[in-house]
């Protein structure tokens, strides 16, 4: 028989579990997200607030694609990890996962990029307030904006911009297509993190120079509205010539076209049109 310890056990689990399905892939995505934020974002702080002693472009990229990585392990199983809301359109667009979800995961990839924001910069306050003397810059040598969204090269149009952005997450969504298409190359069961991790290790090492490679609406605007509640003021909004809107609608106009790019190509021509490919489903 069961001890009095196991059975309270067991009760308090009973009481603390989430009964609906939803409810657990928004947690999911919530947590995911939130990783994601602090890992990722935790790389480019201590890469910024070191003045690079600490990391560089490398170790930023590297550090935020294993982020990801460790992201989709934890949410993977429970909401398909998409932790990113352009993710999430192709998923319904194709007919992966129902457009009812699509708020909610949304929603809940947006919340938690803002709280991993809040939980990396109070892990980083002191360092913050050291590194320009307690003032918050969005620009200049001691900005620290770029810290938690992307920000466009001095060089750059708002049109180059948005096709940045839109090719980046074209081919992020090629890709990811791929990695869960059984009838192609396919990636043994377990392993897709780490394929989508050397994924965003080559689109970071060859795409991010204009503006960062954001390829995710949540990951850009969910720390950009922490940062304008948090000491850096509203202009993180207006910087660039209102350069914000492109990474929230660049990723999803990608994330179609990309998605799109591989059913045409690839996936509509399998020789065995009556097997269905394996997808990265949320029901």
């Amino acid at each position: 028989m069961p001890s009095n310890r196991e059975q309270r056990r067991k009760r308090v689990r009973q009481r603390l579990m989430l009964k609906s399905s939803l409810a657990k892939e928004i947690l999911s995505e919530f947590l995911g997200t939130c990783i994601m934020i602090v890992l990722g974002c935790g790389s480019v702080a201590q890469s910024v607030l070191s003045r690079g002693v600490s990391g560089g472009t490398l170790a930023v990229n590297v550090g935020f694609s294993i982020a990801v990585a460790m992201a989709v392990y934890v949410a993977g199983g429970v909401s398909g990890g998409h932790i990113n809301p352009a993710v999430s359109f192709a998923m319904c667009l194709f007919g992966r996962m129902k457009w009812i979800k699509f708020p909610f995961y949304v929603g809940a990839q947006l919340v938690g990029a803002f709280v991993g924001s809040a939980i990396l910069f109070g892990v980083y306050h002191d360092a913050f307030m050291s590194f320009s003397d307690g003032k918050l810059y969005i620009v200049g040598e001691n900005a620290t904006a770029q810290i938690f969204a992307t920000y466009p090269a001095p060089y750059l149009s708002l049109a180059n911009a948005f096709a940045d952005q839109v090719v980046s997450t074209m081919f992020l969504l090629m890709v990811v297509f791929a990695i869960f298409d059984s009838r192609n190359l396919s990636v043994p069961k377990g392993l897709e993190p780490v394929v989508i991790a050397l994924l965003i290790l080559v689109l970071t090492s060859s795409l991010e120079l204009n503006c960062g490679c954001a390829m995710n609406p949540a990951r850009d605007l969910g720390p950009r509205l922490f940062t304008a509640l948090a000491g850096w003021g509203f202009d993180v909004f207006r910087v660039g010539n209102n350069f914000w809107w492109i990474p929230v609608v660049g990723p999803m106009v990608g994330a179609a076209t990309g998605g799109l790019i591989y059913i045409l190509f690839i996936e509509i021509h399998h020789t065995n049109p009556d097997f269905e490919a394996e997808r990265p489903r949320t029901n």
